[in-house]
């Protein structure tokens, strides 16, 4: 990987893990859900009329945007706004990669290796080392909130392999156009119209720059940069960077919020880090075997993707972060395509490919 790509990857882990404490100032603002609301309208408008129309089935982009949209961003931002701290919010949503594995196993038959479910024990030792630390300091409620989110994340991981979107950029774009009115909805209905009203009638330079960063760096600077590495780089390359972004997140919210990094959270953030990395581990199978080098020759480095399957890109950047990854996603999340190895947080899945190349 070139050094100016290399920054990029860097750079990109370091906008998602960063959004976590911009979320945290945003909320400072605007009520959870309104801000939630509010990021995904300024994630679609006005980019929903530049990316082209939508190119996967539209039960996909609903199904994907109630998932991972409501359900998924709706928790994490009342969970931050009961109390749960923003760096380690950024380190307990990478627990999606266990419910990814979890659902994908019920739902799709995916079988994970030996060594990926010792990644996910370790990783639930991180989770649960978090939770006594977070229970000695914080509310153990806000903890579960965000615990959920990561499991509606996972949930939509699982949508997104189905989906099989071949534009990450294209894909989230028209996902963010589906939250804006559920989301605008419960936050009448929970927060009421009059502090909803209240807010956007005390909208400042520092509000609105929350908004502008979750919806246009995170959503639409990260995932289009990290679509156009993976266009450049296998995916296998790419996907570590997104262990940083709980790294940037807890420091970021260190420097800024003041935030404290007891050593019990350091632990808990290596136990749950160096799960996910081993999880993310694909062991070479018996019936793989590398294709002729002409192909490799011919297209460098694009051959990584191809064999991850036509959706890997996109399932990679809408995995991580949108975060929320919120906007993904991370995500921080990467994963592999159809033959049942998972690159990075979020675990691919099914049946072994003889045509291509192994890991």
């Amino acid at each position: 990987m070139r050094p100016s790509h290399l920054a990029l990857a860097v750079l990109v882990a370091a906008v998602w893990g960063v959004n976590f404490t911009v979320i945290e100032i945003g909320l400072d603002h605007f009520p959870p859900l309104l801000f939630s609301a509010l990021r995904f309208l300024a994630a679609a408008l006005p980019a929903v009329f530049l990316v082209g129309r939508p190119k996967v089935a539209w039960k996909w982009i609903v199904a994907v945007g109630l998932v991972l949209g409501v359900a998924k961003f709706g928790l994490l931002f009342v969970g931050m706004d009961a109390g749960m701290p923003a760096g380690l919010s950024s380190l307990v949503l990478q627990i999606q990669a266990v419910f990814t594995a979890a659902i994908a196993a019920l739902t799709l038959g995916e079988r994970p290796s030996r060594i990926r479910l010792l990644g996910m024990l370790i990783a639930l030792a991180g989770i649960a080392v978090a939770a006594v630390d977070e229970g000695a300091s914080g509310p153990l409620g806000a903890f579960a909130l965000v615990v959920g989110a990561a499991a509606c994340w996972g949930a939509s991981n699982v949508l997104t392999r189905k989906a099989a979107p071949p534009d990450a950029l294209n894909f989230m774009v028209w996902v963010s156009t589906v939250p804006v009115l559920p989301l605008l909805a419960l936050s009448l209905l929970t927060e009421g119209p009059s502090r909803d009203l209240a807010a956007l009638r005390a909208l400042d330079w520092q509000g609105a720059g929350t908004v502008l960063y979750v919806a246009w760096f995170t959503t639409v600077f990260g995932f289009g940069a990290w679509g156009f590495l993976l266009r450049h780089h296998p995916a296998s390359t790419v996907a570590p960077f997104s262990l940083l972004v709980p790294v940037f997140g807890m420091s970021s919210a260190f420097v800024f919020l003041g935030e404290p990094v007891s050593p019990l959270r350091w632990c808990a953030a290596a136990l749950l880090v160096g799960g996910v990395g081993l999880a993310s581990l694909t062991p070479r199978g018996p019936g793989t075997r590398r294709p002729p080098l002409g192909r490799l020759d011919q297209h460098p480095g694009r051959a990584d993707v191809e064999r991850a399957g036509p959706h890997a890109e996109a399932r990679v950047a809408v995995e991580v972060a949108v975060v929320g990854p919120g906007d993904d996603r991370a995500l921080r999340t990467v994963a592999e395509g159809r033959r049942g190895a998972g690159v990075g947080p979020c675990p691919g899945g099914g049946r072994a490919d003889p045509h291509r190349v192994a890991e």
